[in-house]
């Protein structure tokens, strides 16, 4: 009877043995997903969540995706590449240009008036990171995604038809090369995220923002300021954004689990989501029509692009200066857009 008992424990030993083996082969990865809005806001609920679930789905359950909007995981959104690349995050949404000088070649989509259509600027974006950014600026970080968003605006306090509107003005610029297009306009540039943008246009930091349409309901911008100046054609501006993940995270993965990842990233995820982000414009725009708020449409922005003329030169000499041939990253960008990516739709 010892003996068969002894028996029994041992074979259910094994048994306990293979099934926990088992069960980790097949464990759950659980990634941490940070970024910086509310998780109500466009690119959360339309963009994120949309990739975390289908993620979650194509995995079967295996990989779990916990996300902390409003940057619930601390630090600044300045801050979230390097949360990235340090595994502080596993995977982070976030403003390229929150860190200026250092993406060089992503602020080639950032110049005035360069980009007209979001999806086309997304594809033209992911194809010059693959050939330019994988291996370069981003090499401590596995990117998942490339885009910009819709045309960039003003939102102010008081009217802004012209450049001259803005002398004197405090404007919230998104990057380095908005701030430098302030300047040029007379306008002081002040730097700071999305986030407090109500808190700084209700405080007085600021007179005025530049963001797109996509982005001012969750801030509730309408009801801060009651002008908004966009312009037909050629966008303003645009921001480049990145979805990223840690290296060493995504190494880890088993190649069924890493394959699951690779099919929802790449080209046609950023195409999407440039596509998303932009055609929430419109909604966010009709909110400021129902206000009754002063919306200027600049359909003729010569006196705009002569101002801004400077910002072009400028930016070809600083790529220059690191090696990188500025004229050549435009010309591409502007082939890509009008080419091969022109009218990009995806299915995702």
């Amino acid at each position: 009877m010892k003996i068969k008992n002894s028996l029994s424990t041992v074979l259910a030993a094994v048994a306990g043995s293979a099934l926990l083996m088992s069960n980790a082969s097949a464990q759950e990865v659980t990634l941490k997903l940070h970024q910086f809005l509310p998780a109500q806001a466009n690119v959360p609920k339309l963009i994120l969540d949309v990739w975390a679930d289908k993620v979650e789905a194509a995995s079967e359950g295996r990989i779990k995706i916990d996300r902390f909007p409003s940057m619930q995981l601390g630090g600044k959104p300045p801050e979230l590449l390097d949360q990235a690349i340090d595994g502080v995050a596993d995977v982070v949404w976030t403003v390229v240009g929150y860190t200026p000088g250092r993406f060089p070649t992503t602020e080639v989509f950032e110049l005035p008036f360069m980009v007209d259509d979001a999806r086309a600027a997304s594809c033209a974006y992911w194809t010059m990171f693959d050939e330019h950014m994988k291996d370069g600026e981003f090499k401590d970080v596995k990117i998942l995604g490339t885009w910009v968003h819709g045309p960039g605006m003003f939102h102010t306090a008081d009217p802004v038809e012209v450049p001259t509107d803005l002398e004197g003005m405090k404007i919230r610029g998104g990057s380095r090369l908005v701030n430098k297009l302030l300047e040029l306009t007379g306008a002081t540039p002040v730097g700071m995220p999305v986030p407090a943008v109500p808190e700084g246009l209700s405080k007085g930091v600021i007179d005025g923002t530049t963001i797109p349409w996509e982005v001012t309901a969750a801030l509730k911008v309408p009801e801060l300021v009651e002008n908004h100046t966009e312009f037909e054609g050629t966008a303003l501006y645009t921001l480049t954004f990145v979805l990223a993940m840690n290296k060493a995270k995504y190494d880890t993965l088993p190649n069924d689990l890493k394959a699951v990842v690779d099919a929802n990233s790449g080209l046609d995820f950023s195409i999407f989501a440039g596509g998303t982000q932009a055609d929430a414009d419109g909604p966010a725009r009709e909110i400021a029509v129902e206000n009754g708020n002063n919306i200027i449409t600049v359909s003729d922005p010569t006196a705009w692009e002569e101002t801004v003329k400077p910002i072009y030169a400028e930016w070809i000499s600083d790529m220059d200066g690191k090696g990188i041939d500025g004229q050549a990253r435009i010309d591409q960008a502007k082939a890509l857009m009008g080419g091969e990516c022109k009218g990009a739709t995806v299915s995702y």
